[in-house]
């Protein structure tokens, strides 16, 4: 009998950081069947892929796709850049279990409107998505923040104990139904007054059933040092594994930080377990902040609900337009979004190169103008940062973005091709994949990724999304281990 699909004389990156090599690869179903020299098979769809590369598809380990997954063609920019599996549920924002009556406040606006916040529990979500079905695998967390918004009446002062009860329970339930652990971000509004002790208590419940600590820290612009403290504090009372989203070294008061701070998580790693993950641009993107609002820093907003036509501006002209400073412009576009141009590029690139790092989009698919980012993340590390650069190898590279993820979430199965593992596949030209959007046309495809298979079923083919739904939501299994320091020959597994 044929194989399903036959790709032949295929240059295949593992996804283990191994060399590249010379083979065919098939599938059958929705698994990897066959990789070697296969000249006397048949495939019922064969590609040849004679100067392009077949790696695993991506795994993008940090996004706020949490709504996208619900909508039509939600996931076109992850899928055209190669990405099979998103976690979402990031920085403390996650759609269940929660129900709003109202416009959501920010930072609840990265995961979209009122219309997405409709799930009482993480089991109802879970469903909808195995109901409507999904372009992309996904891996869910579940939010600190929309717990505290679940569980308190107001958000502005720390949980008492009844209300840190509640959310541990709510953490206990969200991951008996599938979530994979705990997001929090500590540096938006309705989780700034949270105390560190609350966070812990949520984090030791979630360490306790097998799950990371997620988190988008307390403040990394004015105490980056004392946020990351906060973090490792908090993971190893929990003793649970800890996970660094975006980690960066924000406003110029922070820049050359880069490499203190690696030092400094490398040595908390002497006892602990520590992933990061970082996105390539040397631009951050979130909601409209005042408080950056006036500090010579620029600010282009992406979103504005009462000023939508003002997307695409920069604040700065908005406010000699206005005739006003800029926080009084900022006041009057809330709520809204904005990128903000405080990274140094020096900084980004230590964050890339460190072997721990892992690849994040962080990109904010329901922004009018979105950061660029959001479509152009992983062709920018392969094409600039590893091609064009040399920051370090194509294969280097793809383990960031595959073999790397899937060990350090305990996903199973995935990010590594081999006989029998799930057929997540990406065919790529190495000597032109590249981002093509920009801060000025962000929703731009990227060039070069011919093919993206998700389970065995093509979901982007010729320039364009195929229509195929056979995503999965990933949940994690019961014998899931993810304590331990790196190498200390813990086991990291899931389904």
């Amino acid at each position: 009998m044929p194989y399903d699909l036959l790709i032949r004389h295929a240059t295949l990156i593992a996804g283990d950081g191994s060399k590249p090599f010379e083979a065919d690869i098939a599938v059958t179903g929705d698994r990897i069947a066959a990789i070697g020299r296969l000249e006397d098979a048949q495939g019922s769809e064969e590609i040849d892929a004679r100067g392009k590369v077949v790696a695993p598809g991506f795994i993008d380990v940090h996004t706020h796709d949490d709504g996208a997954l619900l909508a039509p063609g939600g996931v076109d920019p992850k899928i055209s850049q190669g990405v099979t599996t998103v976690i979402a549920g990031n920085c403390g924002v996650s759609l269940a279990p929660l129900l709003l009556d109202r416009t959501p406040p920010p930072p609840f606006t990265l995961v979209g409107g009122q219309e997405n916040f409709r799930f009482d529990r993480f089991a109802d979500y879970v469903a909808e998505l195995k109901r409507c079905g999904i372009a992309t695998n996904a891996a869910l967390l579940v939010g600190h923040t929309t717990l505290r918004q679940r569980c308190m009446p107001v958000t502005d002062r720390p949980a008492n104990e009844v209300e840190t009860a509640a959310m541990q329970e709510a953490v206990e339930q969200a991951m008996a139904e599938g979530a994979f652990g705990l997001s929090t971000g500590l540096d938006y509004p309705p989780a700034v007054k949270s105390s560190t002790e609350e966070v812990m208590a949520l984090a030791a419940t979630a360490a306790g059933l097998g799950g990371p600590y997620v988190t988008h820290t307390r403040n990394y612009f004015e105490t980056m040092d004392e946020a990351i403290e906060e973090a490792i504090d908090i993971a190893g009372h929990a003793g649970g594994k800890l996970f660094i989203s975006h980690h960066q070294c924000t406003g110029r008061a922070n820049f050359g930080k880069s490499l203190p701070s690696l030092a400094r998580i490398d040595r908390a790693r002497e006892t602990m377990d520590i992933g990061m993950d970082v996105y390539p641009y040397a631009a951050s993107s979130t909601v409209l902040r005042l408080e950056r609002c006036d500090t010579g820093l620029k600010i282009l907003v992406t979103w504005s609900d009462p000023h939508p036509e003002m997307a695409r501006r920069e604040i700065a002209d908005i406010a000699r337009e206005w005739n006003c400073s800029e926080r009084e412009a900022g006041q009057r576009l809330l709520p809204a979004g904005a990128v903000y141009f405080q990274l140094d590029e020096t900084d980004v690139r230590n964050i890339i190169a460190h072997p721990r790092t892992m690849i994040g989009s962080d990109g904010l698919p329901h922004d009018i103008h979105p950061h660029p980012r959001l479509w152009g993340t992983f062709p920018r590390v392969l094409g600039h940062y590893a091609r064009d650069v040399g920051l370090f190898s194509l294969e280097e590279a793809v383990f960031r973005m595959t073999g790397l993820p899937a060990r350090e979430f305990g996903i199973e199965q995935r990010g590594l091709l081999a006989e029998g593992n799930f057929a997540d596949l990406v065919i790529f030209d190495p000597a032109t994949i590249i981002d093509t959007a920009s801060f000025e046309e962000p929703r731009r495809p990227a060039a070069g990724v011919e093919h993206v298979f998700v389970n065995g079923v093509s979901v982007w083919a010729g320039g364009k999304a195929t229509g195929s739904l056979p995503g999965a939501v990933l949940k994690p299994s019961a014998s899931r281990v993810v304590r331990g320091a790196c190498g200390c020959g813990a086991d990291h597994r899931a389904s």
